[in-house]
Formats: structure tokens, C-alpha cells, sequence
């Protein structure tokens, strides 16, 4: 036997009979998606609009969200807290409207989507494509006419678009249509996917004038308008609390007074369309930070072998891919927002971030749900609809397919489009 062992033996036995007062064990780090403190380049008064949308969204929301996502229902019950947030009219200035930076409107956008994305879409569908389809294309007197109630969500609002057979190719080939019969406007067709839709009290919807098949929006009042009918749509397996709806519209009477004046063109439509990609990209990116804080406590306190998962090399491995996606897609956002503020935002920006978060949400949430295992498919724990959702996410306001084809027509100066 050696000397250094001769030595140390008698010193362990005597730590083994004496050992002294035991260690607390060392608190395990909170879960935190803020890896890079994106959050700390806002101004402090944003900061406190980012944490009363939190204090909301994690003591309102999250208790009850799942009993209304299993059931296919909106938490109507939360509509005046939305409204007591003041957080209508985001990014836009007068007429009610909370104005702020597009930075502002993105980062409240994360953050409801890092508790539900089915509600982050919900407000983008309403602050983004309604409201900023009439603030973007609507006359000073549409505009004084519409988005003070909007804006204080007394009036709520979709945007349609998309229709049963024409998703993608809605830039040329529209099916829905609008003839002029002196100040009438006789809408025919159909809208589906359409966000808000059942229940909203203002559409804006998107046709082709017969008389120059061009493009043309409209913004119809859901519950007075004759011929305007909504079917919701049933049996979705992504953002379920979203209530979608299939709009007919059968010889539907709407005055030129309701004309989006400024929209004369698909080239205005694109317009919304750049901006809500934009919020796309930031809801993608919280539904991420989501999914890996709820993996990350699970694994941190889920044992097995007697150890907590999370002291697994594998498990640390997808945790850190996880965070590593998320810190790419804030970043990207973030100077998105720079270039939105700037002034040089353009759709192949939009479209890159659109695409880019989107596909990195769908890896994340998909090592989330690994994390969890068989409890990863249960609402229960949160993991399984951020899951659901993000597959809609990834579809909804243009494919990731078209995204790259506007990014490949900008760096090529070739149109692959058919």
C-alpha cells in the first residue's frame, strides 16, 4: 500500500464519523430564453408594457388556456384584459391608436406567443392585418371611421384572404369577386382560414375588381351586412383557440364608402402582407422560447436512474440546440425591426425571417416534445400545443416554400414564380 494511501484512508474515516452541518444543494438556474438579453435593448417604459403583457399572459392566460384549447374555444372572458393592457393600435400613430415602434409591437408579439400562440395570433390577426389593412389603405375618413374602436377593442377585426381553392397564388388568381353597380360594390365568394372570423365584428376582405382584375379590399360589418355568412371551421389540430371561419359571400351589397380607397392593386395588399410576415417571424420565435422553458423545467425535474433528466448529455445537447435556435431567430428579428425603423425593411427581409423562424420552430418544439416523451403529447404539460401550433405557424401567412422563392427572385433577378 503506498503512503498517500496510508494517509488519506484515516483521514476519510474521520469525515465519514464527523461529517459537520450538510451543504443546501445549489439552486438550479430558472429557465430563461433571454440568452443574449434581447429584452434589454427596449427603452424601460417598453420594458414595463413587455412586463405587464407578461404578468398577463403567464397569471390570465396560461391557467386556463389548455381547458380552451382541448374544448376549441375563445376565452372571451379575457377580452377585458386586452383591452385594459392599452395595447390596441400598436406601431401606429393617432386615431386612438397606442402608437410605439414596430420593435415594440414585435417583442409584445414574442411574448404572448411564448405563453399561447393561438393568442399572439389572435392580436396579430386583429392589430396587424385588420387594423393595418385600414391604417395602410384607408382614407382619413375610413381611417377616424374604424380604428379608434379597434384600437380600444370595442370592435374587433379579421383579415381574409386565403380561400378555399387559392392559398399561394392569391397575387393573380383570386376566385372571389366585386362588381360595381354605381356606389354598390356586389361581392361573390368565399374566404377560408379566416382568423377571428366567427365571432369578429369587422372583415376586411380581399377581391378582384371584374372590371380591371385588379385587387381590391373591402371592410365589411360581419353582422349587418346581407349575404355575408360565416361557417367555423372544425376539427383543427393546430391553434385550436384561434377560431377560423369559411366566409360566404353571396351577392353581398357593400357601399364604395367601404372601399379601402388607397388599395388598388395587389402590390398594396403585399404592403399588410410584409408586415404581418414580420410578426410572424417574432410569434414564431416566442412560441419557441415557450416550448424550451416548459422542456427545460420538465427535464430538470423529471428523474429517471435517480437523476434528474436534465444531467443527461443527450438531453443537454437538444437544450442547447433549442436555445441556440432561439437566440438566432431573436437576433434576426431584432435587426429586422432595425431595418423596419430605418425604412429599408423589404418583402425578401420579411420573407427570410418568416421562413427562417419558422423552420426553426418546428426543430424546437419537436426536441421539446422528445424531452417529454410520452408526456410531450399530453396538453397537460404545455409542450404538445406548442407542438400543434407551430405546424400552423409554419404555413399561415405564405408557405415556407414561397418565402424562398421572393428571397430567390431578389438575389437572382429571376422569377421562379409560375
Amino acid at each position: 500500500m503506498s503512503t498517500s494511501a496510508t494517509i488519506s484512508e484515516p483521514l476519510a474515516e474521520k469525515k465519514s464519523i464527523n461529517p459537520g452541518p450538510a451543504k443546501a444543494p445549489k439552486p438550479l438556474p430558472a429557465p430563461n430564453s433571454d440568452f443574449y438579453e434581447v429584452y434589454e435593448t427596449l427603452k424601460p417604459d417598453e420594458r414595463e408594457i413587455l412586463r405587464q403583457v407578461r404578468s398577463f399572459m403567464e397569471t390570465k392566460v396560461a391557467p386556463i388556456i389548455n381547458k380552451h384549447w382541448v374544448e376549441d374555444t375563445f376565452p372571451f372572458e379575457l377580452l377585458p384584459g386586452f383591452r385594459e393592457l392599452n395595447i390596441g393600435g400598436l406601431a401606429m400613430e393617432g386615431y386612438g391608436c397606442r402608437g410605439g415602434s414596430a420593435l415594440l409591437f414585435g417583442f409584445v408579439a414574442m411574448e404572448m406567443a411564448r405563453t399561447d400562440a393561438s393568442l399572439a395570433t389572435f392580436f396579430g390577426v386583429h392589430n396587424g392585418l385588420a387594423m393595418g389593412s385600414i391604417y395602410l389603405g384607408g382614407s382619413e375618413e375610413q381611417k377616424e371611421r374604424w380604428l379608434p374602436a379597434m384600437a380600444r377593442m370595442e370592435k374587433i377585426g379579421c383579415f381574409g384572404l386565403t380561400e378555399p381553392l387559392v392559398g399561394s397564388g392569391s397575387g393573380g388568381g383570386l376566385l372571389t369577386t366585386a362588381k360595381r353597380e354605381g356606389d354598390i360594390w356586389i361581392l361573390n365568394g368565399q374566404k377560408k382560414w379566416i382568423g377571428n372570423a366567427p365571432w369578429c365584428d369587422l372583415s376586411v376582405i380581399w377581391v378582384r375588381d371584374v372590371s380591371d382584375n385588379q385587387v381590391k379590399a373591402f371592410v365589411i360589418e360581419n353582422k349587418s351586412t346581407p349575404g355575408f355568412s360565416v361557417e367555423k371551421i372544425e376539427n383543427k389540430m393546430a391553434l385550436k383557440v384561434v377560431q377560423n371561419g369559411l366566409v360566404t359571400m353571396k351577392d353581398c351589397r357593400v357601399p364604395e364608402s367601404n372601399r379601402l380607397q388607397g388599395d388598388n392593386s395587389f402590390r398594396d395588399t403585399a404592403r399588410v402582407l410584409k408586415m404581418t410576415r414580420y410578426l410572424v417571424a417574432w410569434e414564431a420565435t416566442g412560441c419557441q422560447m415557450g416550448a424550451y422553458e416548459h422542456a427545460l423545467k420538465y427535464a430538470q425535474e423529471r428523474l429517471q436512474f435517480g437523476k434528474p433528466i436534465a444531467s443527461f448529455q443527450l438531453v443537454q445537447d437538444m437544450l442547447a440546440r433549442m436555445l441556440a435556435n432561439i437566440t438566432a431567430c431573436q437576433c434576426l428579428v431584432l435587426r429586422m425591426a432595425q431595418l423596419q425603423g430605418e425604412g429599408k425593411l423589404t418583402d425578401q427581409h420579411a420573407a427570410v425571417s418568416k421562413a427562417f423562424t419558422t423552420s426553426k420552430l418546428r426543430e424546437t418544439v419537436s426536441w421539446a416534445r422528445e424531452i417529454c416523451a410520452a408526456n410531450g403529447i399530453s396538453v397537460d404539460y404545455d409542450v404538445g400545443r406548442f407542438f400543434c401550433d407551430a405546424e400552423a405557424l409554419y404555413s399561415y401567412e405564405g408557405t415556407y416554400q414561397m418565402q424562398n422563392l421572393i428571397v430567390g427572385k431578389a438575389i437572382t433577378g429571376f422569377s421562379a414564380f409560375i
